[in-house]
């Protein structure tokens, strides 16, 4: 029997940031396993923290 893998859909163009709206390029996975969407500029402005909190950081 194998288990199931659970697997996140690629990002499309229809993905927003949830900082600014534009368009997302990067997935944050956080250990809880919510997740927040960030436009290149976010991801590099909050990858510290992100990095930090163990998030898994998937590029779009």
């Amino acid at each position: 029997m194998t288990s199931p893998t659970l697997t996140r859909p690629e990002l499309t163009a229809a993905d927003r940031c949830d900082r600014c709206g534009a368009a997302a390029q990067v997935r944050a996975v956080l250990r809880n396993g919510g997740e927040l969407l960030f436009c290149g500029h976010h991801a590099r402005a909050h990858e510290d923290k992100l990095k930090e909190l163990e998030a898994s950081i998937e590029r779009g």
